[in-house]
């Protein structure tokens, strides 16, 4: 294999034309395409086959001009000091018919539908859409705004929550802070504003591929708006990295007397192969998401997936090119006052990352202790996670959403924010009223965390109960509404979906009806338990599959068991940080967070899959030093230090331009980025500095010989890739100028 790719970054080397030209087409060609046929993101999360999406689908079944599902908008009305809202009903009124627009199904006045608060000063009306909110049109959402603008106007206090006005997504800055990250970081490496560079262009390239892909993807495949975010995120973050280790490599054979051309083959034929195997255990993590079955996370790892792809692509090909297009000043253009290195040394030089390396090996039972006990402490609040999908409570204070969910929870109670809805199927019923009614009554009775129960039955009178049996005999179902006491993501709220179906579970015994529990609060408690089930079945194919991949890649049991183990702290930490950040407050100010939140639902199963594929590029682009000393004869504990001196300057440089990059996302306005990206930024540090570089080498100080032990027959049966690029190095011979510097003993 090393071999080959080093054929191949020769090639591109030489061909620099033919390789930049032909990427510089294909982003041309993403670019007309998501110009031309991209088309808008949804966020509406839904799964078929859970009882609350079926309740969706039956009131579509029944009653076609319904939109269960559909937008709304919460137009919130506050009066001005010393009136009522009752003073300003003529304002509202005209507001209101201002909103309505074709695509409007009903507009719940407060007046009417009984939405103002006792003092009668603050009041909300219920605007409900047939299209989901991706669909609305322009004409629409100017309509609300209108509407808002002319309540304003009237004196009154006005904002919009609901889901009908989709926030934007990431903004460009977070791109930009982990670009300038990256590019402060590079120069520091390299010392030559030229090699800092190329990493940087690579990747943009890589990103602006991907990401044009993926918009013009919007245009066929509904797709979430932190598809493309998550993708921009993963595709910048391992397109630096990984362009930064094959340049690393590349500068230090030519320091050590190759020449450019077969310097540039050779760090594609060994850094490129690490690389390669890194690449593939992201692409295995990111893809494998979709034997959750779910649509979403599945449309989330692909994109990741191909946004990773295409980095490494990008690196073993345009990377070379470039190498042939700059020519001698990769190593010049020196930048005064920062000396130009080699940022793989070969350990004659007594590196910050040697002194590290000799104190955790001298004292490796203490490294390996504190770091296991470190994170573990970390990890503690994972035992108090909540999940939820983010709603109006997490939007940005003072945002019109969050004005809007605190002035209802402040006068109406938090749970007005997030209604349960019983649909009661009566088609089996023997007497469809009773059934209801009997619904209705259980629900009363249920004394905790609710606080109304609203029945079908909009009046007393006879002529309202007749046309209620009327619909109800047309379409053979009836809604109940339950307003809980608690917001739409509070823990409570969620026992309480879960005792409402304890205490109907009886009903079709009963009445031969059917209630099934729905709304966009129990939508969300039905993902997270399917979430949650499907996670041991991801861990263990996405895991099992990774773990074959490494024993390819060390030839070793004992290297891939470790660094599985060694994730599973860095997960930890993460989502022991996000809990005690997000949903416990702690220091969140420090990343722009002004409330407290349950952890997003996705965060456990994204985080867990993206992470275990980064965290596998540390081990194998330090691991693979460590394997190429002791493959060329050096004593196991001592190929321990003398591959950790080489790598470790790179290593680091690495994980902190993938925090850059992670923390310019953790710091924008979008709560679901925000949460992916910190998770993400956290588990980076602690998977690179506190697991790959104290416990993986203090772990392979105490085993010593036996980390490399492979069963024989395994070993033979194992094809032999050659990342370390060991035959790839007798074909070529050692560069004219280097030498053999073993790192002195006891280093």
């Amino acid at each position: 294999m090393a071999w080959h790719l080093f054929r191949l970054g020769r090639w591109s080397f030489r061909h620099r034309r033919i390789v930049a030209g032909f990427w510089l087409a294909v982003l041309v060609l993403m670019g007309v395409g998501s110009a031309t046929l991209s088309g808008a993101t949804n966020d509406n999360f839904s799964l078929p086959g859970l009882e609350s999406t079926d309740a969706f689908s039956l009131i579509e079944e029944r009653s076609p001009g319904a939109s269960p599902d559909g937008a709304t908008a919460r137009l919130v009305f506050e009066a001005p000091e010393g009136q009522t809202l009752k003073q300003n009903q003529k304002a509202i009124t005209q507001a209101l018919a201002t909103v309505k627009t074709d695509d409007v199904q009903s507009i719940a006045d407060p007046f009417t539908s009984g939405t103002v608060s006792e003092n009668g000063k603050v009041g909300y009306a219920t605007v409900t859409y047939s299209k989901s909110s991706v669909d609305l049109t322009d004409a629409d959402k100017d309509a609300l705004e209108a509407g808002k603008s002319a309540a304003q106007d009237a004196g009154l206090t006005t904002a919009i929550g609901g889901d009908a006005l989709v926030a934007a997504g990431a903004a460009p800055t977070a791109e930009l802070i982990g670009v300038v990250v990256a590019f402060i970081v590079l120069i520091v490496t390299f010392g030559s504003l030229v090699a800092a560079g190329m990493p940087l262009i690579t990747a943009i390239v890589g990103v602006g591929i991907g990401a044009a892909g993926i918009t013009t993807l919007t245009g066929f495949v509904e797709l979430s708006s932190t598809t493309p975010a998550l993708g921009s995120m993963l595709g910048l973050a391992v397109g630096i990295d990984y362009a930064l280790f094959i340049m690393s490599r590349y500068q230090h054979e030519v320091k050590a007397g190759r020449d450019q051309e077969e310097a540039a083959g050779v760090a594609v034929g060994t850094a490129g192969s690490a690389v390669v195997f890194a690449g593939l255990t992201v692409v295995i993590a990111l893809a494998g998401l979709s034997v959750t079955g779910i649509s979403f996370l599945t449309q989330m790892g692909i994109a990741g997936a191909a946004m990773v792809a295409v980095a490494v692509l990008i690196a073993l090909t345009l990377l070379p090119a470039f190498l042939g297009f700059a020519g001698k000043r990769v190593l010049t253009g020196g930048i005064k006052g920062l000396k130009q290195r080699d940022a793989e040394s070969d350990g004659t030089v007594r590196t910050n990352g040697l002194r590290w390396v000799g104190a955790v090996s001298r004292h490796k039972v203490i490294a390996l202790i504190g770091g296991v006990a470190l994170a573990a402490v970390i990890s503690i609040p994972v035992t108090k996670m909540e999940l939820a999908i983010p709603d109006d409570a997490t939007a940005p204070s003072g945002s019109d959403t969050n004005i809007a969910y605190n002035l209802i929870a402040d006068n109406f109670g938090a749970g007005a924010n997030g209604p349960l809805v019983v649909v009661v199927d009566t088609i089996d019923a023997t007497d469809p009223v009773a059934a209801v009614n009997t619904v209705v009554t259980k629900l009363q009775a249920i004394d905790t965390d609710v606080a109304a129960v609203v029945p079908p039955v909009t009046g007393d009178t006879a002529e309202a109960q007749a046309a209620f049996e009327q619909q109800l005999q047309a379409v053979h179902f009836a809604t109940v509404t339950v307003i809980p006491k608690s917001g739409p993501a509070d823990a409570s709220t969620k026992d309480l979906v879960q005792t409402i179906r304890d205490d109907l579970a009886s009903l079709p015994g009963d009445t031969g009806a059917k209630a099934m529990v729905t709304g966009q609060t129990a939508v969300g408690v039905d993902i997270s338990q399917k979430l949650t089930d499907v996670f041991p079945l991801y861990l263990i194919v996405v895991v099992g599959l990774a773990f074959l991949l490494l024993i390819l890649v060390f030839r070793s049991i004992l290297v891939p068991l470790k660094a599985a183990l060694g994730f599973l702290l860095s997960v930890g930490v993460a989502l022991g940080s996000t809990v005690a950040v997000f949903q416990w407050g702690w220091l969140n100010n420090l990343i722009g967070l002004d409330v407290t939140t349950p952890v997003v639902f996705i965060l456990p199963l994204l985080l867990t899959g993206v992470l275990f594929g980064l965290a596998m590029d540390y081990e194998v682009f330090l691991v693979t030093r460590m394997r190429e000393a002791y493959v060329h004869g050096t004593q196991a504990r001592q190929a321990v230090i003398e591959g950790f001196s080489h790598s470790a300057r790179v290593v680091v440089a690495a994980a902190i331009i993938m925090f850059g990059v992670f923390a310019g996302f953790a710091l924008g306005d979008d709560v679901m980025i925000k949460t992916i990206g910190f998770g993400l930024a956290v588990g980076v540090i602690a998977d690179a500095f506190l697991v790959r570089m104290l416990i993986v080498p203090a772990v392979m100080a105490i085993v010593g010989e036996r980390i490399w032990w492979l069963p024989k027959w395994l070993e033979r049966a194992l094809p032999d890739f050659d990342i370390e690029g060991e035959a790839l190095t007798e074909k070529l011979g050692q560069p004219a100028g280097s030498a053999d510097h073993p790192v002195p003993a006891g280093h």
